[in-house]
Formats: structure tokens, sequence, C-alpha cells
């Protein structure tokens, strides 16, 4: 998408691969380059770890990831011991929330963990969820989402958290990096693993 002369790539993770391509592209067109990527972004949907974050950090790209909470999931309702939250998004986008697919049993059980690690370190889920984006170094700030103003401050919170090296690797033994629970919570969605091209038909 174009504002003026600031291009950024829309709201769903493009593979790094495009990502250079484009600016491969604008170099040789002289034209503007893309400053800024859209991908979701949580501890739960760590994907863009793999290769998007560090290509935007090379090419001097701005990260402003969506979802850091994983739609709700690292909110701290989402427990093993408490009753599932039965919410809009939830009818609209059951993919991700339908606790009959393996993808969100992965999610409960690693937010129900994630959680018991939160309180342990004397922090919220929300400020250690934030907290663990706004710590990588390819992010210039994540997209946060409250509706009311008990939300926003139980978010703004995470801004003064330092996260040690310890307490990163304990979240990296629930959510190794580079791993997405559920490819549906992914955004863009590879038409190369389509089922007719995975055929070569």
């Amino acid at each position: 998408m174009r504002a003026g002369k600031v291009r950024y790539i829309g709201s769903s993770t493009f593979p790094a691969s495009l990502i250079v391509e484009g600016q491969w592209v604008a170099e040789k067109r002289g034209r503007e380059r893309f400053v800024c990527e859209q991908p979701p972004y949580s501890i739960l949907v760590r994907g863009v770890e793999q290769d998007v974050l560090p290509t935007c950090l090379r090419h001097g790209m701005g990260v402003i990831p969506w979802s850091p909470l994983a739609g709700g999931w690292l909110t701290g309702r989402y427990r093993k011991d408490a009753h599932l939250p039965e919410t809009h998004r939830a009818q609209r986008i059951p993919a991700r929330y339908d606790m009959s697919l393996p993808g969100n049993q992965l999610k409960l059980d690693a937010a129900d963990a994630l959680a018991r690690l939160a309180e342990e370190a004397g922090m919220t889920l929300i400020e250690l969820a934030l907290a663990i984006v706004l710590s990588h170094p390819a992010v210039t700030a994540p997209i946060i989402g409250p509706r009311t103003m008990e939300q926003l401050e139980s978010q703004l919170g995470a801004a003064e958290v330092t996260l040690s090296d310890e307490l990163l690797d304990r979240i990296d033994e629930i959510v190794p990096p580079g791993v997405t629970l559920n490819r549906v919570d992914a955004g863009w969605q590879n038409p190369a693993l389509e089922p007719g091209a995975r055929r070569r038909r």
C-alpha cells in the first residue's frame, strides 16, 4: 500500500524473499522502497523470527506487529482450569479458537504455562507478552488494541518491563523461537503450500 511516499507491506506476513524482492525492484526502478512490515507476532506466533524479522532488521525496515496478545490468548483469560471465554472473535474466526483443533490445544497449554511463569516473575501475562515483542531488536512498536481504559492501563506497564536472559530462556522452552503453534494464526498463507501447488499441477 502507499501513503504519500511511504510504503508499507500490509497486515499479513509476507515471506522474507518477497520483502527482499520488493527492496530490489524499488532500487532497480529508482522508486521509493518499502519501509515497514506489519506481521502478526506474539509469543504464540513466532514464525516471523525465522526470517522476516532478521530481513527487516538487515534492510532497515520498521516492524509494527499486530496481535501481540495473540487475539486474547495472552491476556490471562485462557487457563486450563478456567471456563474458556466465548467471544465474537471466536465466532468469526473459529479456526483460531476451536478447542477441538490440536493447534489451539497447544496454545492453551502454552498460555497456561506462560501465565504461571509471569506470576512467578512478578508480572502479569499481558506485561510478559508485550515485553517480549517490544524486546526484539527488529520491532519498532507493537500495535495494541485496547477497547477500554482498563485494558489500556493493563498494557502500559509493559514498556517498563525488562526480561532477564533466564526468563527469556524459559519462555523459549514453552514456545521455541520461530515456532507458530497454530498455522492459521500466521496471517498470509503461502499459495505454494496449497494442495494443487504441492502436487505440481
